[in-house]
């Protein structure tokens, strides 16, 4: 028994350690972190059966110009926040009866359901997969869920042991996961339903995480042409995008780096933004985890789920990035990075899609240019890799 919690126990704290890789990340422990996690990342991300866990079902990268898609964003960091503090305040109330002597906790949320801490760490745990929606943060959702069950099961069973008919008339008037009434209505009064349920929750769960990741990619704000996809990080750059794509493809720093038989993936974005690294290695200072800015980015991300995507904020940033001459300077400043595209299945955007689980994302070029004057600032090949090596890194 005590072999099968401690199981139970490492999944709920494996699920908490990769949904909050997003943090890790950003921080001066990224290197020791990935040299554990990313080769089993790249692992999982190199067989079709499982390559879809590495995948993201939500922008992280880009500023949704949908109503519906930031809507879900600031409701991430909502729950998130809820479900802590709903967590605190549990175990406020828990370590508070013992340590006055009080017995079994069965006043506050305990009056309505047997476990609110459960409820609170899942609670917060759909903020998780929100802020940092990788489809492998759901599947282990699903799991910790899981492993809640049994664990709280087993505290049930060793409750009843040691209070006797008074706990369980408490376990007749409560529910275990959700109120009474409402576990009456879904018919939750046997281990068959409940498995029954669980099953419900992974379908609704995965199949809702695909489906946002579709309707991502139809609302994501994009230019192309038989080649070439272009994607702007901000949805005010739609127009900018769409007007002078056609004419920056036509300078001979890019033509002569772009084959016509080749398929691209170009990220339009302004200069300083913030996360660029996790789209290539464009230098140091797009490295997060060696800013020491840490906590500040932890807040913004949470909190701010938009400004900490715009230009606006550098995170202590060197101002000699800001200075130089005027089309550095200027508003129309842009970065642009060129992606080579592979698939499994055929070449091109032709055959596959920009943005599909299977697509190869290779950081190939990058150009930083007035849009407006076509003025050129600087050109530049990449490395192969993102700013994190080759870990795998949200698209959009």
């Amino acid at each position: 028994m005590n072999t099968q919690k401690a199981f139970l126990g490492s999944a709920i704290v494996f699920y908490f350690i990769i949904g909050l890789e997003v943090l890790i990340m950003i921080s001066p422990f990224a290197g020791f972190f990935y040299s554990i996690f990313n080769p089993f990342l790249l692992e999982i991300a190199g067989h079709w059966a499982t390559s879809w866990l590495c995948a993201f079902f939500l922008p992280h990268m880009t500023l949704p110009s949908d109503g519906l898609l930031r809507f879900i964003r600031v409701m991430g960091s909502v729950t998130f926040i809820a479900g802590v503090c709903a967590f605190l305040v549990c175990a406020i109330e828990v370590y508070a009866s013992k340590g006055m002597k009080r017995g079994t906790v069965v006043r506050g949320l305990y009056r309505y359901i047997r476990h609110p801490q459960y409820v609170a760490l899942a609670v917060a745990g759909v903020g998780l997969s929100i802020l940092w929606p990788r489809f492998l943060s759901v599947f282990l959702w699903l799991v910790m869920i899981l492993a809640y069950y049994f664990l709280a099961r087993d505290e049930e069973r060793r409750m009843i042991k040691a209070h006797g008919q008074g706990y369980g008339k408490y376990l007749e008037r409560t529910g275990m996961f959700l109120p009474k009434v409402v576990e009456n209505a879904l018919h939750l009064r046997n281990a068959p339903s409940k498995g029954v349920f669980f099953i419900f929750i992974v379908v609704m769960t995965i199949g809702g995480g695909f489906f946002l990741r579709a309707y991502t990619i139809d609302h994501l704000t994009t230019w192309k042409n038989d080649n070439l996809l272009a994607l702007a990080i901000l949805p005010q750059d739609s127009t900018m995008l769409e007007h002078r794509m056609p004419d920056i493809l036509k300078l001979s720093e890019v033509t002569s780096r772009l084959n016509a038989k080749g398929d691209y993936l170009v990220y339009l974005m302004p200069r300083h933004y913030i996360m660029q690294g996790m789209i290539a290695d464009t230098g140091e200072d797009w490295k997060l985890y060696k800013k020491h800015h840490t906590l500040g980015m932890i807040t913004d991300w949470i909190l701010h789920p938009d400004s900490h995507l715009s230009d606006s904020h550098h995170h202590g940033h060197d101002l000699s990035m800001q200075q130089g001459d005027d089309a550095e300077k200027s508003p129309f400043t842009r970065r642009l990075i060129f992606l080579k595209l592979f698939g499994r299945s055929g070449s091109g955007i032709r055959d596959i899609k920009p943005f599909s689980i299977d697509t190869q994302r290779i950081p190939y070029f990058m150009l930083d240019i007035n849009v407006h004057t076509l003025s050129q600032v600087s050109v530049k090949d990449l490395e192969p890799t993102t700013g994190w090596g080759r870990v795998p890194t949200p698209m959009f």
